[in-house]
């Protein structure tokens, strides 16, 4: 055994000063100690050794004729036989002969009579043997020696201790040997008394597993499965077992259960409280404007907002959500600007889950069609009110009436004919009606009293995102509750930051934004999926945990290994039973185009192949898509983005086909035709080169010129050029000069510069890529 026993303790038990001992071992020799050295067995006894001699009494007749004398008893008398009484000599000293004790109360003889002569006895006792009773004298010279802790058996006593009577071999070594095992076993002594006395407590969830009852309850398996068949219960030991069963079993065993509440990140970090009704304010209404492609909305958007967006969207349909804040009466209106064709099915059911009031745009002359049926189911599914602002008054076909009269089919009755939907005659082109429209959305939203709380941390949805390369991820969010301010940690899905930048609608920069206010922020680690709700939370640290759990358990829901497929060959394995399912990854400019490209291919599965969209993403085609796509077997399609070199290359390597398009027409009906086997294109794409654009300059005569350099491959007279800013695709236009210097030229190669005009296009900054390509027809 190990004997740890420090200076501070031997001086103490010794009553010597610790310098003292600390000087004795110095003289030794050896290491220098400290107070709170631990010394070893052998330093011990010396000490202890040096100590004893110290202290030792020359003799102990001093402090046994200090003691009193008892009578001495009947057993202790000798008789002989001739009548002579014999005391037994005093134990623990040398035996000297004494002169025989005179009777007790006899006189003294006189000078004239002599003393009759008895005769004296000597016996000789070995005190060395374990016949004499030496407790009484240990206990006396202990007390005697000044012993400060009596009770602890394992330090050593002072000098003078029974020391001096054990064997020298095993001097200073046993007794602390044995009187720290005491010790110890009394330690285990009386924490086995805790430990029986104590109830042992066990949290038991609502479902566990045989073994980890066992381990909770400090059983075997075997006893808690024999417990198990005494309730007519036969399980295993991985087998689950519920909350009650459990229960019964531990309290079996003598445990005290308690139930085990599981509290989950989202719990600790959101707040869950209700507003108190005092600390809601009134709040700006949220208008989402639906209805069918080509009707207006964006148009009448721009009557309100005095803006034009149409013009500059392709094919006249709106590709992106935006969200706007006017005034109207003095106080605000926010609006959230959703596509109308139906491949945006999923991005309006967003716009009227966030919103209070639906505009539901229905042109005159065109009357309800298949997508204003599906904005009104997703209005009333949403619970919102609805105001119908029938359009295009200014054309000589349009037929209010005729509108009114559809409605009533659908469940919507207007106030005109005793209903309580709100019918107003509108024309974006010439501004009739928009004020009548603006006082009542108000007088709808006074009526629904909408209210929030501001003093609390902000809370909403993400309106849009998307990847830009100088601020990175972007989020247009809709603060739903509370008030987000600049340096606010929040988390959006498995994004999460704190917000660096925050813009309202007119692209100025403020602190804070209240409830129903639409921000763009800055700040998070990567790009939100749209209609993503957001929280602002207190604890970074404990944010980031909760959006990397959310990353892992999306990833655990990702695909295993698909095989290859093209658009071209597809029909074929399909034909051959070989292909049961079309996987495709989505890359787009925004994420809610994304997102609208995902819902409309995954919409066109039928019975023989199921198109599965196993990933989405924004901004540039890059590498990781790539070598995604040649994984599983998947085909690229991309929505107004472009590969970037690396990918391209990548993909020509890995044969995985990447198909980039404007209009989401275009994809929607390549797939389709792909999976009917009528996929025969006659027209292809070839690229030509690539340009960097290095300065933009203006000549008078000429217009604005791009001074590009050649980065690869070549740019012809006759090439079209596709301007792609940030992998994002800006415009396609056509050359209107091509010029080396002052010289007009047909093509220009690689590694040379040149200046680059364009037919349309003006709008050129420097770092645009330009691609140049032709479009060629070809046969199959």
């Amino acid at each position: 055994m190990v004997i740890k026993y420090k200076v501070s303790e031997v001086a103490k038990d010794l009553n010597k000063p610790a310098k003292q001992i600390i000087d004795l071992l110095a003289a030794r020799g050896g290491e220098p100690k400290k107070t709170a050295s631990n010394l070893d067995e052998a330093e011990l006894n010396y000490i202890f050794e040096h100590f004893t001699k110290e202290t030792e009494e020359p003799s102990l007749d001093a402090y046994l004729d200090s003691a009193p004398k008892p009578k001495p008893k009947e057993s202790e008398i000798l008789k002989k036989a001739d009548g002579t009484v014999v005391e037994m000599p005093t134990p623990r000293h040398k035996k000297k002969e004494k002169k025989q004790a005179e009777p007790q109360g006899e006189a003294q003889p006189t000078e004239t009579v002599e003393a009759p002569k008895r005769e004296v006895v000597t016996k000789v006792v070995d005190t060395r043997t374990v016949d004499v009773n030496l407790d009484k004298f240990n206990e006396r010279y202990t007390e005697l020696a000044g012993t400060k802790n009596v009770e602890n058996r394992r330090k050593p006593t002072p000098a003078g201790n029974k020391q001096k009577f054990t064997n020298n071999k095993n001097r200073g070594r046993q007794p602390f040997q044995k009187r720290r095992e005491t010790e110890a076993e009394r330690l285990q002594r009386i924490q086995l008394e805790k430990a029986r006395k104590a109830q042992l407590k066990v949290q038991i969830p609502d479902e566990i597993t045989v073994g980890e009852l066992a381990s909770r309850l400090k059983q075997t398996a075997s006893n808690v499965i024999k417990k198990l068949m005494g309730l007519g219960v036969m399980a295993s030991v991985s087998q689950v077992v519920d909350y009650d069963t459990a229960a019964i079993v531990a309290e079996e065993f003598g445990a005290k259960v308690e139930k085990e509440v599981h509290v989950t990140i989202e719990e600790r970090l959101f707040e869950v409280e209700a507003d108190n009704e005092a600390d809601l304010v009134e709040r700006p209404p949220v208008v989402v404007v639906m209805g069918h492609v080509d009707h207006g909305k964006t148009s009448i958007l721009d009557a309100i907002r005095k803006t034009h967006v149409t013009a500059g969207e392709a094919g006249g349909i709106t590709q992106h959500i935006g969200a706007y804040q006017v005034m109207s009466g003095g106080k605000p209106i926010t609006f959230l600007d959703t596509p109308g064709h139906e491949a945006f099915t999923s991005m309006r059911a967003r716009g009227a889950n966030m919103t209070d009031i639906a505009v539901l745009v229905v042109a005159a002359d065109d009357g309800i069609m298949p997508q204003t049926i599906e904005s009104i189911n997703h209005a009333k599914a949403a619970q919102v009110s609805v105001i119908v602002a029938i359009n295009k008054m200014d054309k000589p076909t349009a037929n209010p009436e005729r509108v009114m009269e559809q409605l009533t089919q659908y469940e919507l009755v207007p106030e005109q004919w005793g209903g309580d939907v709100i019918c107003v005659p509108v024309s974006a082109l010439t501004g009739q009606g928009i004020s009548e429209l603006l006082e009542n959305i108000a007088l709808v939203a006074e009526v629904k009293e909408l209210k929030a709380n501001p003093n609390r941390r902000a809370k909403g949805a993400v309106v849009e995102a998307r990847l830009d390369k100088g601020q990175g991820p972007v989020a247009t969010i809709l603060v739903q509750n509370g008030t987000l301010h600049k340096g606010d940690c929040i988390i959006a899905g498995t994004a999460v930051g704190r917000v660096r930048t925050m813009k309202n609608d007119k692209g100025q920069y403020i602190e804070q934004a209240g409830p129903s206010t639409p921000v763009e922020i800055t700040g998070l680690t990567e790009v939100p999926a749209a209609g993503d709700l957001f929280d602002a939370v207190a604890d970074e640290k404990l944010a980031r945990e909760l959006a990397d759990q959310r990353a892992t358990e999306a990833k655990e829901r990702q695909f295993s290994t698909y095989q290859k497929v093209t658009l071209d060959n597809l029909f074929s394995q399909i034909a051959e039973g070989e292909r049961k399912e079309l996987d495709i990854i989505v890359k787009a400019d925004v994420q809610g185009s994304a997102e609208a490209v995902k819902q409309s291919l995954e919409k066109i599965s039928n019975d023989e192949v199921r198109v599965k969209v196993i990933h989405t993403g924004v901004g540039a085609v890059n590498k990781s898509d790539v070598m995604l796509a040649n994984a599983s077997g998947a085909i690229i399609i991309g929505f107004n983005v472009r590969p970037d070199p690396i990918a391209k290359e990548e993909a020509a390597q890995a044969e995985v086909e990447m198909r980039m398009y404007r209009v989401i027409y275009d994809a929607i009906n390549d797939v389709t035709d792909a999976m009917k086997g009528m996929l025969a294109p006659k027209i292809r794409e070839v690229e030509q080169g690539r340009l960097e654009v290095r300065q933009v300059y203006k000549i008078s005569s000429v217009g604005l010129v791009a001074g590009s350099y050649v980065l690869e491959g070549k740019i012809t007279r006759n090439s079209k050029i596709r301007v792609v800013r940030d992998g994002i695709v800006v415009t396609e236009d056509e050359i209107a000069s091509l010029r080396r210097f002052k010289d007009d030229v047909k093509e220009v190669a690689q590694g040379y510069e040149c200046g680059v005009t364009l037919e349309k296009f003006s709008d050129i900054k420097e770092g645009d890529i330009f691609e140049a390509y032709v479009l060629e027809e070809y046969r199959d």
